[in-house]
């Protein structure tokens, strides 16, 4: 019995026990996931958005002739960000320098979208709006047909802002055909005798800047003459090339002494030319002299006759 009752309080002392463990447990797993939250919570949260410079370009790409003009328009909207923690007072708006990079032997320069002549070396840009600009380009000189790279660079002026956006563009030169024809001496009108041959030159010209291939050479003339080219077809003619064709202009032999109009004409598939020319026909110098002979027949028969009509 004495054993009985000394056993009694050392169960209670151990149900005491074991309850405030009960007890406790909950309370630090609840604290755990508690802390747990927080961390989670600390994790997501997000990083302030960084300032951005964004082009909006719809036409990168312009494909003209030599001599054109290109104008590359875009959009250029900047971005601040979110405010960096601690700035106590908000930047809205930012001086970009702008910086155009083009080919050797090309002129190129931003300009407002409605000021084409006003070039421009910086802009003012305000947060969220949306500015147009231009980039206007010129070839100097004659080039040969290709892409020719040209960019436009917006930078912060402000010292140690590493801010700037670039945008590309490509001014794309395509071939040109043309051809000219002229007289080497440069007149339009010459002389020539009937029923013999007559040279005269010509000039063709490719003034494209591409070959040129396959070109015929042909004339309109009076019936009865004939025109002999010693060239009448050229193969190839290249970008800036000169020719030189004689024609042998030769009039009927009965062709009456005046003037007469002949055309030259040159084509291809890509271009095509022509000159007209007015040509003065003259006698043959033997016909010239048995004219005058004549003449003088018909001039000394009349005196006779005369001469002897006096005498009755």
């Amino acid at each position: 019995m004495n054993i009985l009752k000394r056993k009694i309080p050392v169960f209670i002392l151990m149900l005491v026990f074991v309850m405030s463990i009960m007890v406790m447990v909950p309370g630090m797993l609840m604290a755990e996931e508690e802390t747990d939250a927080e961390v989670e919570e600390e994790v997501i949260i997000p990083d302030p958005e960084p300032e951005v410079l964004e082009f909006d370009v719809t036409y990168p790409e312009i494909q003209a002739e030599l001599g054109s003009t290109y104008e590359f328009n875009f959009i250029v909207t900047y971005d601040m960000g979110d405010e960096p923690f601690g700035l106590e007072e908000e930047i809205s708006e930012k001086i970009f320098d702008i910086i155009v990079t083009y080919p050797d032997t090309w002129f190129a320069a931003a300009t407002p979208q409605y000021q084409k002549e006003t070039e421009i070396t910086a802009v003012r840009l305000k947060t969220g709006t949306a500015e147009n600009l231009r980039v206007v380009a010129i070839p100097l000189i004659k080039l040969e047909p290709g892409e020719y790279p040209i960019s436009v660079t917006l930078k912060s002026n402000i010292e140690d802002d590493l801010l700037e956006g670039t945008a590309e563009f490509t001014a794309i030169i395509t071939s040109t055909y043309g051809m000219d024809l002229k007289t080497k001496t440069g007149r339009l009108s010459t002389e020539v005798t009937s029923g013999q041959d007559n040279h005269y030159k010509l000039i063709i010209t490719n003034e494209g800047s591409a070959n040129i291939e396959d070109i015929k050479i042909t004339s309109d003339e009076p019936e009865g003459w004939k025109i002999i080219f010693d060239t009448e077809e050229i193969e190839v003619l290249e970008a800036g090339e000169e020719i030189e064709i004689d024609a042998n202009i030769k009039p009927a032999e009965k062709t009456l002494a005046g003037d007469y109009m002949v055309k030259f004409k040159i084509n291809s598939e890509n271009a095509e030319d022509d000159v007209e020319l007015r040509i003065t026909v003259e006698t043959p110098t033997i016909w010239g002299i048995i004219g005058i002979a004549l003449i003088v027949i018909v001039v000394i028969g009349i005196g006779i006759i005369f001469a002897r009509l006096g005498r009755r």
